[in-house]
């Protein structure tokens, strides 16, 4: 009798709760952006009002305010400041926390990284297909626009399931993490390859130079904040006037901080990166991304019309439908398709519906979204007011959708949580930690 192929190493279960110590970290990270996600409501509904009130002229003017150096080429506006800035931050914790992942976290095992990762390849491309189909026949200006509808603001779906009151297992809520942070990489590397012109290569070379000695102190774990940031800010200036996007200096300075505590050089505690995130993301999460979205989202619709308008225009058409259908097909497919031709099986407690409301969820595109908006049709161009109004129509469509998916699951939700708590020996750790498989 022949002999029956072995599964591959990631056969057995997808979607598995963590460990316990892992549960607390993200439960903290999600704290920390739920949170955020509140801000950046506020700031996107602030913006919209303004925009669009009596004193309009006013937020406009604010908006596109310049300050700062020309000769270095850092003479932008206020908007620009917050793009190319701020966002760098942003990006930088998202860069840390990859790393971290694969470095010590749960992705550093193929079983648990690969349907994340693939989840979120996918919620790349199919949505990216999808805008690119709607817009093909309109010419080359439109669909430079095919990588807006591809990103998930981690921030806004956590606000979602704030306001919903829903409670996610640990094992859901590190796919969604794990998903958004994939994402946010993808993203990176598509505005570095697809959205950087006039390459300056003697300024990209003259990065390395403080780059290399940011990284050389790093790796000797030297913490002292007034030698890191000036590298970090030369860094981030050099690669911003080599014309490539500077936030993808923000994840270039995240791969070049250890992970792992070094015990050699007399290091106690958490590691160099996790320090940083603790000091970084309340700043990111409460300041940088809401600040960001306060210049980025104020759009005049115009009324009704104006509305009504801006979604009739093929770039919002495509937009919506990317960020509704081409996210949850995308997610949801990819993780169905390879938990299948694996063999493989959704974790005990999880259902398919499950996974179809965090696919849904995935298509709260927000704040990279608008930041591919002006680097594909330029800051305040009618395709880049509309690709706007499209990202806040179709995230919130997708949120509204996920709402009605994920309610149904609540009193399930509910239990599981409860049994994530049980302690009944009172060793500090819930039962369900211990016996994991």
């Amino acid at each position: 009798m022949a002999k029956r192929p072995s599964r591959p190493a990631f056969a057995a279960r997808v979607l598995s709760r963590s460990s316990y110590a892992e549960f607390l970290r993200i439960s903290e990270i999600l704290r920390l952006e739920t949170a955020g996600g509140a801000l950046l409501l506020l700031a996107t509904a602030v913006a919209l009002i303004w925009a669009n009130s009596p004193a309009a002229e006013g937020y406009f003017a604010l908006r596109d305010l310049k300050i700062g150096y020309e000769p270095w080429h850092l003479r932008l506006s206020l908007g620009h400041w917050a793009s190319d800035g701020l966002l760098a931050i942003f990006f930088f914790l998202a860069g840390l926390e990859l790393k971290r992942e694969f470095v010590s976290g749960e992705l550093r095992k193929v079983s648990k990284a690969v349907v994340p990762v693939a989840a979120a390849v996918g919620g790349v491309a199919v949505p990216a297909l999808i805008y690119t189909l709607v817009n093909l026949g309109q010419g080359a200006e439109s669909l430079r626009g095919w990588a807006i509808p591809t990103a998930t603001d981690i921030a806004f779906a956590l606000a979602v399931l704030a306001v919903i009151n829903t409670h996610l297992p640990a094992a859901l809520r590190t796919f969604l993490l794990t998903l958004a942070v994939v994402d946010d990489l993808l993203a990176i590397g598509i505005i570095a390859f697809f959205y950087s012109s006039g390459l300056q290569p003697l300024f990209l070379l003259a990065a390395l130079l403080p780059l290399g000695l940011f990284t050389l102190l790093a790796q000797r774990r030297v913490r002292s904040w007034y030698l890191l940031l000036p590298l970090a800010a030369a860094t981030w200036g050099l690669v911003h006037a080599s014309g490539i996007h500077s936030t993808v200096a923000g994840v270039l300075l995240a791969f070049a901080v250890p992970v792992l505590a070094s015990r050699k050089r007399g290091e106690a505690g958490p590691g160099m990166a996790e320090s940083l995130e603790h000091r970084l993301r309340p700043l990111s999460a409460g300041f940088a991304v809401p600040v960001f979205a306060f210049f980025s989202a104020g759009v005049a619709v115009g009324g009704l019309d104006g509305f009504r308008s801006a979604l009739a225009d093929p770039v919002a058409v495509g937009i919506v439908a990317a960020l509704v259908a081409g996210k949850t097909i995308g997610v949801f497919g990819t993780t169905y398709l390879i938990t299948k031709t694996t063999r493989a099986k959704l974790d005990d407690g999880l259902a398919w519906i499950d996974v179809a409301g965090l696919a849904v969820l995935a298509g709260v595109g927000f704040t990279v979204s608008l930041l591919i908006a002006e680097l594909s049709f330029g800051a305040g161009s009618a395709y880049d007011d509309h690709a706007k109004v499209a990202i806040l129509t179709g995230s919130l469509v997708a949120a509204l959708l996920a709402t009605v998916v994920l309610r149904l699951r609540n009193r399930h939700y509910r239990t599981v949580e409860l049994a994530e708590r049980r302690d009944a020996d009172g060793d500090g750790i819930p039962d369900v930690f211990e016996h994991r498989g």
